[in-house]
């Protein structure tokens, strides 16, 4: 089964239909596995260096401060403590390795419920070999004749003859984004308020998803 889409110039005109393959694009979206799928992928992006030192890895505090009894303060052994500035932490981060797996089967089924759930979001265009030229505001006149506004994701292949302007054009500018079919995840997917893709990333991504 699929459903036909219209495909967009640069130049905002018609140039034809592609068939979405609703096994990829026509989903009821599974909002589980595309909550894990996104935490995966944002636990896997933290580092985990974190690190603050104890009381016995602060360098000084060998001597006592004062002396136990008869100052009327209270006993204290080392200036390193937690208790004093510049001492130690108490329970506080150290390094660890964070990481979280997910099986290949899942990872697909929330790319195609994200996908999926975005449809009514998304902006077919033939290619972007209109920008002639890699300059920011060439991308600026495509966006604004599409009447694409807002938080943009661009997936498209700009390895391509017909796309080798693009990564320069759109670099510039803070409201899109410029990713490599390959490349497609939950998270920018779901955060974007508007997905243009090109017609060969939508077939590349078909051809990798409806397995």
């Amino acid at each position: 089964m699929s459903k036909q889409y219209i495909v967009h110039s640069c130049n905002g005109a018609n140039v034809g239909q592609i068939d979405l393959d609703e096994k990829v694009f026509g989903l009821e979206p599974n909002i589980h596995v595309m909550h894990l799928a996104l935490r995966r992928q944002l636990t896997n992006g933290k580092t985990g260096s974190a690190c603050t030192k104890t009381r016995g890895e602060v360098r000084g505090g060998g001597k006592k401060p004062w002396k136990q009894k008869g100052t009327g303060r209270a006993r204290a052994g080392s200036l390193r403590s937690p208790l004093f500035v510049g001492g130690g932490v108490i329970f506080g981060p150290k390094p660890r390795k964070l990481s979280l797996t997910m099986p290949v089967k899942a990872r697909r089924v929330a790319l195609r419920s994200a996908l999926s759930a975005r449809v009514a979001d998304m902006i077919v265009v033939k290619d972007f070999s209109d920008i002639q030229v890699p300059k920011t505001k060439e991308l600026e006149k495509a966006l604004k004749t599409l009447n694409i506004t807002g938080k943009i994701l661009v997936i498209a292949d700009s390895n391509k003859a017909e796309n080798q302007h693009l990564q320069l054009a759109a670099r510039n500018l803070a409201y899109v984004k410029l990713i490599l079919p390959s490349n497609i995840n939950v998270k920018d997917i779901l955060e974007a308020g508007k997905v243009v893709i090109t017609e060969s990333a939508i077939n590349e991504i078909t051809e990798r998803l409806k397995k």
